[in-house]
Formats: structure tokens, C-alpha cells, sequence
């Protein structure tokens, strides 16, 4: 397995065919907070998450599903959109309140970058909690060229999306133990990711609320809950995997 990191959505090179070198598998990261916001809204029973970049193509695509079976979530400079009933936040997402709906997500960077690789074969979401099971998905399945997408933060780097990509990468090297399955850097992007990891690994929080990003949200307001639940790995087993263009379910 060949892993290449990009650390924003605009660095992601034109999506080509398998045969033209091109990945079989993508993985988008957006830890504060998006793909730790799809994962948690999944685990708690949402039927399917709907992402866009754009807020009109999504209330256009809200209003044509059954108002009783949807939600619409949008983030635009790390607060709720107005009139939205979610934000970005992966605590809001009870059961009580996702279970058996569709949630229209359109967020700040996040979203974007899914729209980046929507045409891979595998399209996979990850964060924190749940870096271990994406990086069993990946070896499980015999994922040979794999593209890792931090969002970033409109077209800048994210600490934390580099950390999360170390995590998974790392990950995966553990689970590659047979002779047969290895897992190699593709870029130095990649490299310099893991040794993130290496440094931050026991202190993930901490790391996370350094960031730019991190120090965003806390001018922005008490997210004390959220740092905690974003900086929490392996809490999840599932994995949110793309299974028609833009809509990401549980597998």
C-alpha cells in the first residue's frame, strides 16, 4: 500500500484512473470537527449523511426529501449557519435527534475536500476516534493506492488534519505485518504526518487545541466537550465510506 498525504483539498492532483496511476482509495480528514461530526451522527443511527460544498445545491437537495426524515447542518467560519438545525459539532448529534435521518452537511473545508475525490473508487472519512478501523478497512481490502485529504483551512494547513493523517498511516504500518502487505510513504507529506503522530500521540488534545484551528474555536466560544471528544482515538469502530456521489453511510 502506497500512502500519499495532501494537506488540503486544493494540493489533491486531478483524480485519474486506477490504470493511469490514479488512487483505488481516498481518505478525507477534517478532525475540527466534520468527519468527527460523520462518524459520531452515523454511530448514533443517521441513516446517511449528504455532503456539499455549496448551501444552495444542499437546500435545494433538502427540500426535495421528506422534511420528517431530514436535517441540515452547516458550518461557515466554525459557527452554525443560520436557520440550520446542526452545526458542526460532533456532541449535537445525539440519537435522539439523528436517528433514521438523512443529514444535509455542508461545512467550512470538509465538505470540500470529499467533493475533491468523489470519483474514487473508495471513498472513506476518518478522524481520531475512529483511525484504527479506516486503517483495517484499508489493509482489509487490499487498498494499493491510497490518497489521505486533510481539509485544511480555506486552502491553508491544519495541524491537526496532518496529525490525524499520521495516525492513520501509522496504523496501518501496524496492521501490514505479513510479508506480503507493506505500507510505504508516497510523498514527504506523508512522512512528515507520522513523525507528527510520533510526537503528539500521547497528547492529542493538547496538540489540537495549539493549532490554528483549535484557537479558532476557543475565541469562539467554551468547546471544551468537543476538543475532548475530537482528540479521542479509537473510540469508533465504524467507518463512513461513500456509497453513491456526495452520500456517505456506516460500513
Amino acid at each position: 500500500m502506497l500512502l500519499s498525504y495532501f494537506h488540503t483539498s486544493e494540493c489533491v492532483p486531478p483524480v485519474t484512473s486506477i490504470a493511469e496511476g490514479g488512487p483505488d482509495a481516498a481518505v478525507v480528514i477534517d478532525v475540527l470537527r466534520a468527519t468527527t461530526t460523520i462518524a459520531w451522527s452515523l454511530k448514533n443511527g443517521a441513516e446517511a449523511i449528504q455532503a456539499f460544498a455549496d448551501l444552495t445545491e444542499l437546500n435545494t437537495a433538502a427540500a426535495a426529501w421528506p422534511a420528517e426524515h431530514r436535517l441540515k447542518a452547516g458550518e461557515r467560519g466554525g459557527k452554525r449557519v443560520e436557520g440550520y438545525d446542526l452545526g458542526n459539532s460532533p456532541l449535537a448529534v445525539v440519537p435522539k435527534l439523528v436517528a433514521g435521518k438523512r443529514i444535509f452537511m455542508s461545512t467550512t473545508n470538509g465538505t470540500r475536500s470529499l467533493a475533491a475525490v468523489q470519483a474514487v473508487p473508495q471513498l472513506l472519512t476518518a478522524c481520531l476516534p475512529n483511525r484504527s478501523a479506516v486503517a483495517r478497512r484499508l489493509v482489509e481490502t487490499g487498498a494499493e493506492r491510497v490518497w489521505i485529504v486533510g481539509s485544511g483551512w480555506e486552502g491553508d494547513y491544519s495541524l491537526e488534519d496532518s496529525l490525524a493523517a499520521g495516525a492513520v498511516a501509522s496504523a496501518a504500518m501496524e496492521m501490514a505485518v505479513a510479508p506480503h502487505v507493506g505500507v510505504r510513504c508516497g510523498n514527504d507529506e506523508m512522512l512528515a504526518a507520522l513523525a507528527l503522530w510520533q510526537q503528539w500521540r500521547h497528547d492529542t488534545e493538547t496538540c489540537l487545541r495549539a493549532a490554528s484551528h483549535g484557537q479558532r474555536l476557543i475565541g469562539l466560544g467554551n468547546h471544551d466537550e468537543d476538543f475532548a471528544c475530537c482528540a479521542a482515538v479509537d473510540t469508533l469502530t465504524i467507518v463512513p465510506r461513500q456509497s453513491a456521489p456526495g452520500v456517505l453511510e456506516a460500513s
